[in-house]
């Protein structure tokens, strides 16, 4: 017997329809949603533990996103021809999931939950990220686990000046804006996305368009949860007398201490002082176990600190709300590299280096999605030695891919069109308090110019905060965040831009309660930051200019006819070309032409590969004069070198057969010579 399917349609404005269902597949999940638009389908399953994960004080959420090759009729590339390690692309939806639901589940829900989203079928109309947010949302909604939601996400983007929600992949890359928004019924929480140089109020207005599309979703989702009748589940908390006793007596004992030591910025002495509070309920006859107490001591401190800047309209680090840290920056850090500098904002630090290399070295993306050649990437490293702290180095983290991704989109829209280069830029983080990936975007802007690229206009990043008194309703917000007002903040917006307007942003709120003038006297403060930002920048370099060490690109074309001449038979005549001359080449067909790349490291490199290419190619034009050099006479031989350096045996020619060479020429001699073409045939005519 076919289980009852259950469903709500949305409406879209287009004509376009998306639905939830719900009830005929994965029934042993604790809950599961299917969401289909067009031919593109997701199915959402989240499975929640039956026993709370001990020694922890966080919500134990994971976040699993996969695309099924079948999805768009493909099979994996490679030897095992199955689905590997998760790509960037659906690490970046995994996050973007995560910052929108982490925030709306219970603190204090301490059993594991597990959400696995796959992509079952692809529309190339219809990216799949622009509903991962709904379908998520959706299974957790009809888990009836504690949660304030429904939420839902939209991506927006305006393509020839009018805006289309979750588009496909062509309209995406012909757009100006792209933005994924997540919200709630009242309030945005979540926003992700690039842009060329925008304004602040078009930003604004892309955000309500996002929204009211949001509210829809939200309202499909809870007519399908008054449809199944949901009930929510008991919640597991901690032991409530036990938690305000300790709360108490720590906030009675310990609360001046924690409260000066932040005012005096002696950060280092917090571990020592939370040891002392757990020491000193060794003997308390408590049931609280040591994580417990680790964890509201987080609550309390968290409350501190956020009474401190409410309170004293001061920062942790006695800044101003407005002020930004101290800065330095240095470009031709690294003289070797072909282009490098470092950025440092109070104990935040970047190094970034740039490396130029041909069309060979461009980052090839393969997925189910997309197919793609970038010649401009970034790529962001966290060591752990930047927070003092000892890991393991178990390969690039989620958290390295998110970050290197808003620093690639801040910076892609103001590398040249017609750069002849692929551009590598790597970001290492030597120190971070805070907005370490706008620091990235401020060296990453100064090394780019330090290797000569012209970019557009220099590019500057950062990470704006939010403390909300929720007794007033008062929002203050903070400029260059420090990682502990991240941490106790209700909000971390990452804005990048040029001084014509914003090229990127990432924007987190941890409360549903944000509203349009808040966001808008964020992004204006940022703006301010940022034209603050760009001064520094150009103090440090003003214009672009190439180094000695850059590398040397020439490009020409030959007929097509002529490329198998140049690459011979199996490729060896091009591979002995680059072995000889030290470069890399590279023979592309343009309609009827090929277009010959030539990359090396000097000038006569280069020069020595155009000089044996030409030599295979040569052909001379009928009725042309060329000059030309006697290179040997030898047994009634004429051994001449063409202009293009190439060698020839003029014996075979008619014109100078059955002559007494030695009577009129030598060796070293120029002549000049002609081309004639005679019964189809190249000959040749002497002029002295």
């Amino acid at each position: 017997m076919i289980p009852e399917l259950i469903k709500e349609n949305i409406f879209l404005e287009d004509g376009q329809i998306i639905s939830i269902e719900t009830g005929k597949l994965a029934c042993q999940a604790n809950g599961t949603a299917v969401v289909r638009m067009g031919k593109t389908s997701l199915i959402a399953t989240i499975v929640i533990s039956k026993k709370e994960k001990e020694g922890i004080n966080f919500l134990p959420l994971i976040i699993d996103y996969k695309e099924n090759y079948s999805a768009g009729g493909k099979i994996p590339g490679g030897f095992l021809k199955r689905e590997r390690r998760p790509s960037d692309e659906e690490v970046l939806t995994m996050r973007l999931i995560d910052r929108l639901l982490r925030p709306l589940f219970p603190q204090n829900f301490l059993k594991e939950i597990q959400i696995i989203i796959s992509l079952l079928s692809y529309d190339i109309n219809v990216l799949p990220d622009g509903l991962v947010g709904l379908v998520a949302s959706a299974a957790v909604s009809i888990s009836g686990i504690p949660f304030k939601g429904p939420v839902s996400a939209v991506r927006i983007i305006r393509f020839k000046n009018s805006f289309l929600i979750n588009p496909g992949i062509k309209s995406v890359n012909k757009s100006d804006i792209n933005l994924i928004i997540g919200g709630t019924q009242n309030s945005i929480l979540m926003i992700e996305g690039e842009m060329k140089e925008i304004s602040e109020n078009e930003i604004i207005y892309f955000i309500k368009i996002a929204h009211f599309f949001i509210k829809l979703q939200i309202t499909a989702q809870i007519n399908l949860i008054k449809n199944l009748k949901i009930k929510s589940k008991n919640l597991p908390v901690l032991n409530n007398l036990n938690f305000i006793y300790l709360k108490k007596k720590i906030y009675f004992i310990f609360y001046e201490k924690i409260y000066c030591l932040y005012k005096q910025i002696r950060f280092q002495q917090m571990e020592i002082l939370l040891l002392k509070i757990n020491n000193y309920f060794l003997d308390d006859n408590i049931i609280l176990n040591e994580d417990e107490q680790n964890y509201i001591f987080e609550i309390l401190k968290k409350e501190i600190l956020r009474e401190i800047i409410l309170k004293e309209n001061h920062r942790l680090d006695g800044r101003s709300l407005d002020d930004l840290r101290k800065i330095w920056s240095q470009t031709n850090f690294l003289p070797s590299v072909h282009g490098s500098a470092i950025f440092s904002r109070g104990e935040t630090q970047a190094l970034s280096t740039v490396t130029l290399g041909s069309s060979l070295d461009v980052n090839k993306i393969d997925n189910v999605i997309l197919q793609d050649k970038q010649k401009f990437y970034l790529h962001y490293n966290f060591p752990p030695f930047s927070t003092g702290e000892i890991k393991l180095l178990k390969g690039i983290s989620r958290r390295e891919i998110g970050h290197g991704n808003l620093a690639q989109r801040a910076l892609k829209n103001i590398i040249p069109f017609k750069t002849p280069y692929t551009i590598r830029v790597v970001s290492d983080i030597l120190e971070s308090n805070g907005s370490s990936s706008m620091a990235t975007v401020c060296a990453s802007t100064l090394a780019l110019m330090d290797a000569g690229i012209p970019i557009k206009r220099p590019v500057s990043g950062i990470s704006m905060g939010l403390i909300i008194n929720f007794l007033t309703d008062e929002a203050i917000i903070l400029s260059d965040i420090l990682g502990d007002e991240d941490n106790i903040g209700d909000m971390d917006f990452k804005m990048t831009g040029t001084k014509f307007g914003i090229t990127a942003c990432q924007m987190d709120i941890n409360f549903p309660g944000s509203n349009y003038e808040m966001l808008l006297n964020s992004i204006f403060k940022a703006k301010n930051c940022l034209l603050f930002l760009i001064k520094k920048i150009l103090n440090t370099i003003k214009y672009p200019s190439l180094k000695e060490n850059s590398p040397k690109i020439f490009y020409f074309e030959i007929k097509k006819k002529l490329i198998g001449t140049v690459i011979g038979s199996g490729g060896k005549i091009i591979q002995e070309i680059k072995t000889s001359t030290n470069t890399n080449l590279k023979i592309e067909e343009k309609e009827n032409l090929g277009i010959i790349e030539i990359y090396g490291k000097t000038d006569k490199q280069i020069k020595n590969a155009i000089f044996k290419i030409k030599n295979l190619i040569f052909f001379p034009k009928k009725e042309k004069l060329y000059k030309v050099k006697i290179k040997s006479i030898k047994n009634s031989e004429l051994i001449i070198i063409l202009p293009s350096g190439q060698t020839m045996d003029l014996k075979k020619y008619e014109n100078f057969k059955n002559l007494n060479l030695y009577s009129f020429i030598r060796k070293g001699d120029w002549i000049k010579i002609k081309s004639v073409n005679k019964n189809g045939k190249i000959n040749f005519k002497r002029i002295i």
